[in-house]
């Protein structure tokens, strides 16, 4: 039981590690005070290979908060 634990943890770990990297690697979103007004200035056609990048980095989000939490209720229920 000590090894699937360890394994666990050594996953939350690197899970938690791409999580927070692919977070940093995301553009923001609020464009400041000008952004709440509809300040984006960019077309919709020249964001192609951008818009594509961030929904993959969004997806990639999604799916590693999902795999922490249910590795973390994994471990809760191992205890």
């Amino acid at each position: 039981m000590e090894t699937l634990q360890t394994i666990l943890n050594v996953l939350l770990i690197i899970v938690a590690i791409v999580l927070v990297v692919v977070v940093l690697m995301q553009k923001s979103k609020s464009g400041g005070l000008g952004g709440a007004f509809g300040g984006d200035t960019q077309s919709f056609g020249s964001r192609g290979k951008a818009a594509s990048k961030e929904a993959k980095l969004q997806n990639i989000t999604i799916v590693s908060a999902i795999i922490i939490a249910v590795i973390s209720i994994v471990m809760m229920i191992l205890v």
